[in-house]
């Protein structure tokens, strides 16, 4: 991913914005560090459309029987 310092970035938007929307993101640096990613408007979206875990979790077509049981014989002794 191709990084560029601010300032250059403001001297040169529309062609940062140009290869984002080409598929090629670019990180701006301030002072040596990075700050901010410029993407295409379509992979913000796609990325920003993405379910946490839990909800992942949630939507899977899994029914009580195929988990296993769970076992309920106490607590096992652990030999350190």
């Amino acid at each position: 991913m191709k990084e560029i310092q601010l300032r250059d970035a403001k001297a040169s938007l529309s062609a940062v914005i140009d290869e984002a929307m080409q598929g090629k993101p670019a990180v701006i640096t301030r002072h040596g560090k990075r700050q901010a990613v410029v993407v295409s408007y379509d992979e913000w979206e796609r990325l920003s459309h993405v379910p946490s875990f839990g909800r992942l979790l949630m939507a899977a077509p899994v029914a009580a029987d195929d988990l296993p049981r769970r076992n309920r014989s106490g607590l096992r002794k652990a030999n350190f």
